[in-house]
């Protein structure tokens, strides 16, 4: 397969195939973003989630480390509010990405580049990576999502201890603490990664993308409401992967998933 690479300002994107990954490239810096570069990651996400060549996406950062979240020595003369919303418009597009999104972490994940992987579908990461919600160190209250996710995936006390101290962990605490997906040697880190993008790639698009979305609302729904947007989703579904993934299951075949609506039309009434 051909590779194609883009780059942008401190942002590269490369597609393989079905997979694409975005390279955030400011190593001098521990890949701390500036205000052009989040604006750069934004356009390079809705960019890719209108590629209907992109089924899956990996999110990493150049020089041997993550993110060491927004670039604080380059915060310009703008209003920190304008800041924070051209911040939280890249985190927006981050959240709602419908496309299987995997972050690739190693070195250093820090701060709103640590919520940054959260943000992501799975978190793979390698042996040695340390992670910190480093804001109070700075002066800061959590940003980049953290209050909303943290508490999601930890629960308040453990979010609580992790932002307010400012703690640094490493990878394998936080992997216990549910915070990584999967936990790697440095070496596996590439093809692992890879592998796990390429498994998403093949399957169900319309099906994984449903999925994700409503697991990520199981806080706000009842029971009812949950049960009415899985049934809407199945339909979805037999009308685009699932009546051949059946059949491929009954004719003992692997089934090929293309995420194509597969109704040539409803019946015309006379």
């Amino acid at each position: 397969m051909s590779a194609e690479t883009i780059e942008r300002a401190a942002v590269s994107v490369e597609r393989i195939g079905a997979v694409a990954t975005i390279v955030l490239d400011r190593p001098h810096r521990r890949n701390a973003l500036d205000l052009e570069a989040w604006i750069a990651l934004r356009e390079a996400l809705h960019e890719l989630q209108e590629d209907a060549k992109i089924r899956s996406v990996i999110l990493t950062g150049a020089g041997g480390t993550f993110c060491a979240g927004s670039d604080l020595d380059k915060r310009g003369s703008s209003h920190p509010l304008d800041r924070m919303r051209v911040i939280n418009a890249t985190a927006i597009a981050l959240g709602e990405f419908s496309k299987p999104l995997v972050a690739k972490v190693e070195g250093f994940a820090v701060g709103a580049g640590w919520n940054m992987a959260l943000l992501c579908d799975f978190v793979v990461a390698a042996q040695g990576t340390k992670f910190s919600q480093i804001f109070a160190k700075r002066g800061l209250s959590v940003d980049f999502g953290g209050s909303w996710i943290l508490p999601r995936l930890v629960g308040v006390q453990q979010a609580k201890r992790l932002v307010m101290l400012a703690e640094t962990i490493d990878a394998r605490e936080a992997y216990e603490l549910g915070l990584v997906t999967y936990l790697v040697e440095p070496a596996e880190l590439d093809e692992r990664t890879a592998e796990l993008a390429q498994r998403l790639a093949d399957g169900p698009p319309a099906a994984l993308s449903q999925s994700a979305a409503m697991l990520e609302q199981h806080t706000s729904l009842t029971l009812r409401e949950a049960l009415d947007n899985e049934a809407r989703a199945q339909a979805v579904n037999f009308a685009t992967d699932a009546t051949d993934a059946v059949r491929a299951f009954v004719e003992k075949r692997e089934p090929v998933f293309t995420g194509v609506w597969a109704v040539s039309g409803a019946p015309r009434v006379e």
